[in-house]
C-alpha cells in the first residue's frame, strides 16, 4: 500500500526527474567553465602547464557543454536527443581528463565517492545512454 501511495504521489513528477538531472549537470558545467574566465585561464595554464589555447578551449567547452545540454532537453525532435548525446560525450571526455590530470589518486581511496566529480561523470553517462528519452 505504501508503494501505491508513492506511485500516485510522484507519478505526475516522473518527467521532471530528467530535467532536474539535466539542469544540475548543465549548471554545474556552466559554473565550472565560467570560473575559469577571463580567458586564457591562468590557473589551468599554471597548474597543468596547458597553453593558452588549450586552457581557453577547456573553459569554453565546459560552458558550451552545460548550456547545450540544457538546450537539448527543450528540443523535442531527434536533434534534441542528438545534442544531448553529443554534449554528454563532451562532458564525459572532460571528466575523464579531469580524473587523469588532477585526481589520479582518487581511484585508490574513498575520495572518489565523496566529491562531485564522479557524479558529474555518471550523470553524463546517463544522458549519453538515454538521450532525451523519459524513463516512465
Amino acid at each position: 500500500y505504501l508503494e501505491d501511495f508513492f506511485v500516485k504521489l510522484f507519478n505526475p513528477c516522473v518527467s521532471l526527474a530528467n530535467y532536474l538531472l539535466r539542469f544540475a549537470l548543465g549548471i554545474a558545467f556552466i559554473i565550472h567553465g565560467l570560473r575559469k574566465f577571463p580567458l586564457p585561464p591562468e590557473s589551468l595554464m599554471n597548474y597543468f602547464k596547458f597553453g593558452p589555447f588549450l586552457a581557453s578551449f577547456v573553459a569554453i567547452s565546459e560552458v558550451l557543454a552545460g548550456s547545450l545540454l540544457i538546450l537539448g532537453g527543450f528540443l523535442k525532435n531527434y536533434l534534441g536527443s542528438l545534442l544531448t548525446r553529443l554534449t554528454s560525450f563532451v562532458i564525459i571526455v572532460i571528466m575523464i581528463c579531469a580524473f587523469y590530470f588532477a585526481h589520479k589518486d582518487w581511484f585508490i581511496n574513498s575520495k572518489l565517492f565523496t566529491s562531485e566529480q564522479i557524479f558529474l561523470l555518471l550523470i553524463g553517462i546517463y544522458f549519453l545512454i538515454n538521450g532525451n528519452k523519459k524513463n516512465h
